[in-house]
């Protein structure tokens, strides 16, 4: 009886400790995204907005050129010595210059000196975020019983929008308090500062986090003296372009819809900042209440079942929704976002096991990591900018983003068709 009080003990120890890095990961990338507006006058000064919010986010999607490169090094050293190590080096860097940002000196300051350094500290995280979410889902499912590996991977995610409930909160806290003068002179700083402690607490989880049983028996069950990466690249090439190409659809539904829209209302709707960080809140709270629930299903009905209604959704409800948000009021946004939630609840929920249980674990971090990277630094991190770049080339037609989901939802239906069901087999 000790021990299994035991080992339920250190389970729910790893499962916190596997995805708090991707809660301090995502409070970065979402208090940036809702600050951009701010963060563009403050490091790129130019009269049109516009091109101060591509500057911003330009910057954004420039941390994102390096997670293939991060995905490769991490995915190393996950698949060769242990994810556990992997994702400590993680968590730590990826705290480091969170914590920087809020001490940079301005564009008025040091001229672009300023705007240099932001580029240094974003790209040292897109380094380390590289191995964040693809280890801690490796680590999550790999760990669970086989009938719960969608509930256990849904966790994953679930702390990815943890990440964006603290930092849409904050956001919309100090926009409440302080006004536009005070945002702009100290404001926007505190957000990054108060990263430090999230990064001190998720080092602290990891460090006493499980072991890796699954993948030491594995590595000990299957030696091979090729590096993962080359044995990845020649084997496993067709599934690495099935999980890039469903990324897309991945990572454009999730920054476009709670990265970007809050900037994009009120850049281009004129609606109040404090109102549109409200509604997002709110909707990412119902998310997270969800994404376990739909984790559970992919369990019970396949992961193909869930997977194919999220993005059906998506591609049937965007235009109506973005329509709805046109209206520009609180009830609109809001009951516009909680719909769009319904759908990413369902992605979030079946995607960490999908991808989990496309590669062997031999490679399985080096496979998620560089697939999965490639993907969110092309397609994914780059969306508010080019959601942006389309509205400017298009002569301001605010329709873009939705027509940009669409499609990219009709590319994950494609390849979805030739996905495999999974979930009922064992893992490599």
């Amino acid at each position: 009886m000790n021990n299994n009080t035991k080992a339920a003990k250190i389970n729910k120890r790893s499962l916190i400790a596997g995805f708090s890095g991707n809660v301090l990961e995502w409070y970065d990338f979402t208090v940036y995204g809702f600050f951009a507006t701010v963060i563009g006058s403050q490091f790129f000064p130019n009269e049109d907005k516009v091109v101060q919010l591509i500057s911003a986010f330009g910057v954004f999607a420039a941390g994102y050129l390096m997670r293939p490169i991060g995905g490769i090094i991490f995915g190393h050293i996950g698949d060769s010595q242990s994810r556990k190590k992997a994702l400590l080096i993680s968590v730590l860097l990826m705290a480091i210059p969170t914590t920087l940002i809020a001490f940079l000196p301005n564009y008025e300051s040091i001229g672009w000196y300023s705007a240099l350094l932001l580029i240094i500290l974003r790209l040292l995280q897109g380094l380390s975020v590289g191995g964040e979410f693809t280890g801690s889902i490796s680590f999550l499912v790999e760990k669970a019983p086989k009938n719960r590996r969608g509930f256990y991977g849904s966790w994953s995610t679930f702390g990815v929008f943890g990440g964006m409930l603290l930092g849409s909160g904050l956001a919309a806290l100090i926009t409440a308090i302080l006004d536009n003068n005070q945002l702009h002179d100290f404001g926007w700083r505190i957000p990054f500062l108060f990263g430090a402690v999230i990064g001190i607490v998720g080092l602290y989880l990891r460090k006493g986090m499980g072991d890796d049983e699954h993948f030491e028996k594995v590595i000990k069950e299957h030696k091979s003296n090729k590096p993962p990466i080359s044995e990845f690249w020649a084997d496993y090439k067709i599934q690495a372009l099935k999980i890039v190409l469903l990324s897309w659809a991945f990572g454009v539904s999730v920054y476009m819809i709670f990265i970007f829209l809050p900037s994009y209302l009120h850049t281009f709707l004129h609606v109040k900042l404090d109102d549109a960080l409200s509604s997002h809140t709110i909707a990412i709270v119902v998310l997270m209440l969800m994404i376990p629930l739909f984790g559970i299903l992919t369990d019970k009905f396949g992961r193909k079942k869930v997977l194919f209604a999220s993005l059906i959704g998506f591609v049937v409800f965007s235009y109506p929704l973005f329509a709805l948000m046109f209206e520009s009021t609180f009830t609109a946004i809001l009951i516009a976002t909680l719909v769009f939630a319904i759908f990413e609840a369902m992605f979030q929920g079946v995607m960490p096991a999908l991808m989990t249980e496309t590669f062997p674990t031999r490679v399985r971090y080096t496979g998620l990591s560089v697939s999965y990277n490639f993907a969110l630094a092309l397609f994914g991190g780059t969306t508010p900018l080019v959601c942006t770049w389309l509205i400017k080339i298009s002569g301001g037609n605010v329709w873009m983003p939705a027509y940009y989901l669409i499609a990219t939802c009709i590319i994950g239906i494609i390849v979805a068709m030739y996905m495999p069901e999974t979930f009922k087999n064992e893992l490599e």
